[in-house]
């Protein structure tokens, strides 16, 4: 008797996305020069990587694709079935392209660990919302949707609001990092005054 009563609890449970993929994280650096701390910063604003009108120290970017099975049912429904992620998340980083002197070399560690950290923090955002939009779509069902169209546009909207959201969560955290004595700007001062 209990073998069925687990199989009847089974099925009236939602779909639950399959988190049993990983995000690929690659890190691209671009050059800097410099035998001082502000010898580097210079050359990290002259050669960071373009954000809008200016230059970052770091950025971090991702490239997420998806294969889902979209399954119309008998009774003129739709339903997605699966919906697995492909995510690449990249991170831009500076890199001296050359050797430093002792002292130098501890201040970039540490201000290159710190920059680290902070973009780490983009990417684990980045598979938060993508782990968010899994398990909002696996499961998703359209009524009266024989072509899958409605299930499609449903998914497309909630994409478009958890995206907004990521991108805002993003926005706030660089501001608080990059006020005046945060984390950011403590970093920068302490490469540029070599403390």
């Amino acid at each position: 008797m209990k073998r069925p009563l687990i199989a009847a609890c089974l099925a009236i449970l939602p779909a639950v996305a399959q988190a049993n993929w990983q995000a690929t994280e690659r890190i691209d650096a671009y050059a800097v020069s410099g035998t001082t701390g502000i010898d580097l910063y210079r050359s990290i604003g002259e050669r960071g990587p373009k954000i809008g009108i200016g230059r970052a120290i770091a950025h971090t970017n991702f490239e997420l694709l998806w294969s889902r099975d979209y399954r119309p049912q008998s009774d003129g429904s739709c339903v997605l079935a699966t919906a697995r992620p492909s995510l690449v998340i990249t991170y831009t980083l500076p890199k001296p392209s050359g050797p430093l002197s002792p002292a130098l070399q501890r201040n970039w560690e540490t201000f290159i660990e710190g920059i680290r950290v902070h973009e780490r923090v983009h990417g684990r955002d980045i598979i938060e919302m993508v782990e968010a939009i899994e398990a909002y779509s696996v499961g998703l069902r359209a009524e009266a949707d024989p072509g899958c169209q409605k299930v499609r546009q449903k998914l497309q909207t909630r994409l478009g609001e958890l995206s907004q959201a990521q991108r805002q969560k993003s926005r706030d955290f660089d501001r608080v990092e990059m006020s005046d004595g945060g984390n950011i700007h403590q970093l920068i001062l302490s490469l540029v005054n070599g403390e």
